[in-house]
């Protein structure tokens, strides 16, 4: 990486850590300069005591660089304090802010890119650098102790500089501790070099397995995943997996961590030698009367702290050049763009609910793949109409909704709403249109009547409603808290568990709840019961009323109900027309299902 996009990188970051919290940026970076300044004042005031002990001062003026000694060190000290418990006011702020940041990005993303494994991949990996200290974090705590080392380095100078006036020092002296001084730094700059160089190789090769030791230590403690480690016994593998990845990492942790050791044994000796060329150099100016006992001391202290603030600084420079790495993955994950186009049209409201949505000639293909999921697809319905959409697995039903609902984009042809590209239309807008229950919905764990109205605020009688077309309400009548009962215990001990039946009842309460124009359901009773699923059957008109119903299913009972039925078969429609008519075709895809599927139902024994 080219010391430009070092720089470019480190400005981004910084802005970003101001925008998180200010109070949190500022509190750090001046605690870390009173934090710097600190050891200075015994330090001098030190040295200013012991001279005037020599020189048999009154005992006045010993007791005031007592008490400034004192005095000012206790005031640092309260104001350090006071910066300390700002910071971790500004703490909280940050990371809540981070954590709203992540949130954001995700809702904020088309939803082709949530559903990209790729981009799923890319963020764990961000998610867990961040968990264990990287770009922010580390972006933070290392320029905090820049900004120390700097100031010491500054102070250090700055009470070290009369040494280098003394007349009865040589010049060749002065230089040799000026060079000597420099040496130190560079030779901790090569090696920490090494030692950085050493742990950014062995954090690039084991990326993955910090990925598949966080995923097994999900999946270990995901209770969903309970019962069958249990019931087939494959615990004891997860575990053994687990040790041999971490293994893998401490293998090469400690060989890392060995030559790490060396290199710093190497810098503390070269700091040890340098050290004692400083005191042979303040001795002999010292015999020659131009130093004091007390002076002596300052240089000494002073020398010392500028070593190992320059040696912090070097790690701090290096650390964040290696950070440097990290920020620009996660920047990467931020920057993915929202590649879908939202236009500006404003959907047209129609009082009549005259809607017709036409496919055009659509095809589409998965980003990542040359497979065709639907090709050449073409067809027109309306508002009112109920139509069902069947077809074995993988036909391309749900990619049919997914485009229909515009969380995906054709590859090829044109998808239209009243004659017009749905693709310019708002898109915000045209989402507002769709109720949809998926077959991989979700339900949230905060209040049943908060999932039904997907919101915090909700009109208790309308979901109350919902949930009885639904078929739900004789289970809410059973709930201790009516519709304010949690569901799952993520948040609450007292939540209630429910079967994936009923929350199929509840995400279709939900979808009933937000009374779109068009509502969609895929597989609404693939985890029902019989009798569940035939209440369902029987009342599906009085369930989609007036609305525009798109009905999938791979049951074809369910498609007596609806006007009109499109059969999927390889990502195209190989037919359509109702129920009858479809059935009346024995050479047809409909008619070989029906009867693929009437098998299992017929009175006779078989044979």
């Amino acid at each position: 990486m080219k010391l430009t996009e070092h720089i470019k990188i480190y400005r981004r970051g910084m802005a970003a850590l101001w925008r998180l919290s200010r109070n949190e940026a500022a509190f750090r970076f001046l605690g870390a300069v009173v934090e710097a300044v600190t050891p200075y004042v015994p330090i001098w005031f030190s040295a200013r005591l012991i001279d005037a002990i020599a020189a048999g001062r009154p005992a006045g003026t010993l007791a005031l660089y007592a008490g400034l000694t004192v005095g000012l060190s206790f005031a640092l000290g309260l104001l350090a304090a006071w910066f300390k418990k700002r910071m971790d006011v500004g703490n909280a702020e940050f990371s809540d802010n981070l954590a709203f940041s992540w949130s954001r990005k995700v809702m904020e993303m088309s939803y082709s890119s949530v559903e990209d494994r790729d981009v799923a991949l890319r963020r764990e990996r961000v998610e867990s650098e961040t968990t264990r200290g990287y770009n922010f974090y580390t972006l933070r705590e290392c320029t905090q102790s820049a900004v120390l080392y700097l100031t010491r380095i500054a102070v250090s100078v700055s009470l070290t500089v009369p040494f280098f006036a003394l007349g009865s020092v040589s010049v060749w002296m002065k230089l040799a501790l000026a060079v000597g001084v420099a040496a130190a730094v560079a030779w901790q700059m090569v090696l920490y070099s090494l030692s950085a160089g050493q742990v950014r190789r062995l954090l690039s090769r084991v990326a993955d397995v910090n990925l598949h030791v966080g995923k097994l230590d999900e999946l270990i403690g995901d209770y969903a995943y309970g019962k069958d480690i249990r019931l087939y016994g494959i615990g004891e593998g997860l575990v053994q997996k687990g040790l041999e990845l971490s293994m893998t990492w401490a293998r090469a942790f400690n060989r890392v961590q060995l030559c790490a050791e060396l290199l710093d044994s190497l810098g503390k000796a070269a700091d040890f030698a340098l050290h004692f060329v400083v005191y042979l150099v303040l001795i002999y100016a010292s015999l020659r009367g131009e130093v004091s006992v007390g002076s002596i001391a300052q240089y000494v202290s002073c020398v010392t702290l500028l070593l190992s603030a320059s040696a912090g600084v070097v790690r701090s420079v290096q650390r964040l050049a290696v950070n440097d790495g990290y920020l620009k993955r996660l920047f990467a994950w931020f920057d993915i763009p929202n590649e879908m186009y939202k236009g500006t049209l404003t959907v047209e409201k129609r009082d009549d609910n005259e809607y017709y949505v036409e496919f055009r000639d659509v095809s589409f293909k998965y980003p990542h793949t040359d497979t065709w999921a639907l090709r050449h697809v073409s067809m027109k319905f309306k508002v009112c109409e109920k139509l069902a959409v069947v077809g074995m697995n993988g036909s391309g039903k749900t990619t049919f909704i997914k485009l229909l609902c515009r969380l995906y984009d054709p590859t090829e042809g044109v998808i239209l709403l009243n004659g017009v590209d749905i693709r310019k239309y708002d898109y915000d807008e045209y989402m507002s249109l769709f109720s949809v229950v998926f077959q991989d919905f979700r339900l949230f764990a905060v209040s049943l009547g908060q999932n039904v109205a997907a919101g915090t605020d909700f009109d208790r009688a309308r979901a109350d409603e919902c949930l009885k077309r639904a078929g739900f309400d004789e289970r809410e009548g059973t709930m201790p808290k009516g519709l304010d009962t949690p569901l799952y215990k993520d948040f609450d001990k007292d939540g209630v568990e429910i079967s994936s039946g009923e929350a199929q009842k509840i995400a279709l309460a939900r979808a009933l709840y937000k009374d779109a124009p068009f509502i969609i359901l895929d597989e609404p009773t693939a985890a029902l019961d019989p009798v569940s699923e035939y209440e369902v059957y029987s009342r599906f008109n009085t369930i989609a009323g007036d609305k525009t119903a798109v009905y999938i299913s791979h049951r074809l009972a369910s498609c007596r109900f609806c006007d009109k039925i499109a059969v999927f078969d390889a990502g195209q429609i190989v037919q359509s027309g109702s129920h009858d008519a479809l059935l009346a075709d024995p050479t047809g895809k409909y008619h070989a299902l029906w009867t693929a599927q009437a098998q299992y139902y017929t009175t006779e024994p078989p044979q």
